[in-house]
Parts: structure tokens; sequence; C-alpha cells
């Protein structure tokens, strides 16, 4: 049997795909594919009739430092969380936009950046990237209202505690509909 350049070039296809997809060198692509898709996906609000509303804030964190928190602590605030981890390429994909919203936003808004992670990668990864963000880790059961079974996922709450967006998946957080959405929160 003859292998014809075709074949060839559809076998070095597949092996590029698989590459890609499979292994440890398709990171970085898959990052920068996800990265386009969040330029230019702003997240939607949740309409009013269908919003959940977070009955218990009770969710402990503990940050970088050690440090404990609850989430019950910051009830009445405008709150930002985003469930990530290092090694999800849309996680990576959109974290410079939050850095963005983050440094404008910072004094206003609560963030709360939850790594599902282990703790030295994401120190490591900050370093290296040079972020300055608010990371925990979880403590404590996540209250029911914000579990997902993926990542990332980003909650933007009201001040009545009223889910205004649940965002799955990577997207511009650094836009002038989610900056426009804060405000509007802030001012409530």
């Amino acid at each position: 049997m003859k292998i014809t350049k075709e074949q060839i070039s559809n076998g070095i296809w597949v092996l590029a795909i698989v590459l890609i997809l499979f292994t440890p060198l398709g990171f970085y692509p898959r990052v920068w594919v996800n990265k386009i898709v969040a330029t230019v996906l702003s997240p939607s609000t949740i309409d009013k009739d269908e919003q959940a509303t977070l009955k218990d804030y009770n969710w402990n964190l503990v940050d970088l430092d050690g440090n404990q928190s609850n989430l019950g602590s910051k009830q009445g605030e405008v709150i930002v969380i985003n469930v990530w981890a290092t090694w999800c390429p849309p996680c990576v994909a959109e974290l410079p936009g939050f850095v963005d919203l983050y440094a404008d936003y910072k004094n206003k808004v609560t963030f709360a950046f939850v790594a599902n992670d282990d703790r030295q990668k994401v120190e490591t990864f900050l370093e290296k990237k040079g972020y300055d963000l608010p990371v925990y880790f979880q403590a404590s059961q996540t209250p029911k209202e914000l579990q997902s079974g993926s990542i990332p996922v980003t909650f933007i709450l009201d001040k009545q505690g009223n889910i205004v967006v649940d965002k799955t998946g990577a997207a511009n957080w650094n836009s002038d509909k989610t900056r426009n959405l804060l405000d509007k929160l802030m001012a409530e």
C-alpha cells in the first residue's frame, strides 16, 4: 500500500490536533484561543425573575498569607467571585481582564478570586505574571448557589445577595458592559 501526500498531510494535522488538545504543549495555544474568545464575549446579566439569591454567606476562605476570612463579612456589598485554576486555559486567558478591572474597582467592590489549585502553583503563577489579586482558597463548603462543576465560573452579586451574573467560561471582564453593571450595582 502506497502512502499519498494527502494521507501524510492528514496524519500531520491529526498529530498536531492531538498535541494541542491532549498534551501540555497545547496549553498555550488553548490559552491564546480563549483570549480571543474572551475579548469578544462580555458576560450578560440574568433576568431579574430568574436570579438566585445567596441565602447563606457563610463561606470560609483563606488568603495567600493564611488569614481566615468569611464571605459573610462582605454581606451587603457588591461582590465579584471568580473560581479559577492555573491549569485551566480559559481561567488563565481571562485573568488579565480581571487584573485591569480589579485595579480600578478594588476599593469599591469586593473581589474574591478562589483558586481551585495547589497553593504553591498559585503563588508561583501570580508572581511570574505580576498579578496583584485577592486570591483565596476554600476552607469550608461552597454555598449551594455558588457551586459549579466547571471553571472558570464567575458570579457577581448585588448588595441584596442576588446573583446578577453567573458566567461559566472565559469572558471579557474589563468590558464597558461589566464596568457599567458594577457602577449601577454600587449606586443601588
